[in-house]
């Protein structure tokens, strides 16, 4: 089962966590094969919104949220079950410094015609 695992900070830290931490969580999930892809996110501040109404484009600086909190990266997990998923998530370095969003793929139908 494939999980999105969004990676959620803040300004203000409880803990300082150093680069390598993380570099050691994604070198044991890539070995096992449980990580498929991660990325780091630049700040909100480099976002885009883009928006279609009656046929015409909007294109906005944001999105600018009235809250510390900000995604600043994902991984894309495969594993068994939620509980794996969990157990994981709860070694990554950023549910000290931050929090960590599960959420599961959609499982279409694949007998479903097109």
């Amino acid at each position: 089962m494939k999980y999105m695992m969004f990676v959620v900070t803040d300004s203000q830290r409880d803990t300082v966590s150093d680069e390598s931490d993380v570099d050691i969580w994604v070198n044991e999930l890539d070995a096992s094969g449980k990580r498929v892809i991660g990325e780091v996110l630049q700040a909100p501040t480099e976002s885009r919104v883009v928006r279609v109404r009656d046929g015409k484009r909007y294109v906005t600086d944001g999105p600018f949220a009235e809250t510390k909190e900000w995604i600043c990266g994902f991984d894309i997990l495969e594993v068994e079950n939620l509980d794996e998923a969990i157990e994981i998530a709860s070694r990554h370095p950023m549910a000290r410094n931050g929090q960590l969003e599960l959420r599961p793929f959609m499982q279409w139908d694949e007998t479903a015609p097109a």
